[in-house]
Protein backbone atom coordinates (compact mmCIF):
# COMPACT_ATOMS: atom_id res chain seq x y z
CA UNK A 1 0.00 0.00 0.00
CA UNK A 2 2.74 3.02 0.14
CA UNK A 3 4.40 1.18 -2.18
CA UNK A 4 1.12 2.73 -4.23
CA UNK A 5 1.02 5.66 -3.12
CA UNK A 6 4.89 6.26 -2.98
CA UNK A 7 4.59 5.59 -6.67
CA UNK A 8 1.18 8.23 -7.44
CA UNK A 9 2.79 10.83 -5.41
CA UNK A 10 6.50 10.43 -7.71
CA UNK A 11 4.05 10.63 -10.80
CA UNK A 12 2.07 13.35 -10.07
CA UNK A 13 5.24 15.73 -9.14
CA UNK A 14 6.76 14.26 -12.06
CA UNK A 15 3.62 15.66 -14.16
CA UNK A 16 3.67 18.53 -12.56
CA UNK A 17 7.11 19.36 -13.10
CA UNK A 18 7.12 18.75 -16.34
CA UNK A 19 3.87 20.69 -17.09
CA UNK A 20 4.49 23.65 -15.25
CA UNK A 21 7.61 24.23 -17.49
CA UNK A 22 7.38 26.27 -20.89
CA UNK A 23 8.87 24.54 -23.66
CA UNK A 24 11.38 26.30 -26.41
CA UNK A 25 8.70 26.11 -28.65
CA UNK A 26 6.23 27.89 -26.19
CA UNK A 27 8.72 30.47 -25.20
CA UNK A 28 9.76 30.94 -29.21
CA UNK A 29 5.83 31.54 -29.78
CA UNK A 30 5.44 34.02 -27.28
CA UNK A 31 8.49 36.00 -28.30
CA UNK A 32 6.89 35.87 -31.70
CA UNK A 33 3.28 36.95 -30.19
CA UNK A 34 5.28 40.04 -28.49
CA UNK A 35 7.09 40.93 -31.56
CA UNK A 36 3.95 40.90 -33.64
CA UNK A 37 2.11 43.51 -30.94
CA UNK A 38 4.68 45.71 -30.82
CA UNK A 39 4.69 45.84 -34.43
CA UNK A 40 0.91 46.38 -34.63
CA UNK A 41 1.28 48.88 -31.93
CA UNK A 42 3.68 50.82 -34.06
CA UNK A 43 1.79 50.56 -37.38
CA UNK A 44 -1.52 51.37 -35.41
CA UNK A 45 0.72 54.93 -34.09
CA UNK A 46 1.98 55.93 -37.15
CA UNK A 47 -1.93 55.53 -38.70
CA UNK A 48 -2.74 57.82 -35.71
CA UNK A 49 -0.33 60.52 -35.87
CA UNK A 50 -1.16 60.44 -40.26
CA UNK A 51 -4.61 60.79 -39.36
CA UNK A 52 -3.83 63.45 -37.16
CA UNK A 53 -1.34 65.07 -39.49
CA UNK A 54 -4.31 65.07 -41.90
CA UNK A 55 -6.92 66.28 -39.93
CA UNK A 56 -4.55 69.31 -38.71
CA UNK A 57 -4.16 70.24 -42.80
CA UNK A 58 -0.55 69.60 -42.83
CA UNK A 59 0.18 68.80 -46.44
CA UNK A 60 3.87 68.33 -46.03
CA UNK A 61 4.91 65.02 -46.52
CA UNK A 62 6.97 63.20 -43.75
CA UNK A 63 9.04 60.63 -44.45
CA UNK A 64 10.65 58.28 -41.30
Amino acid sequence: MKKSIYLFLAAGLFTFTFASCDSPADERADQVEDSAEQQADQIEEAGEQEADRIEDGDTTAVVQ
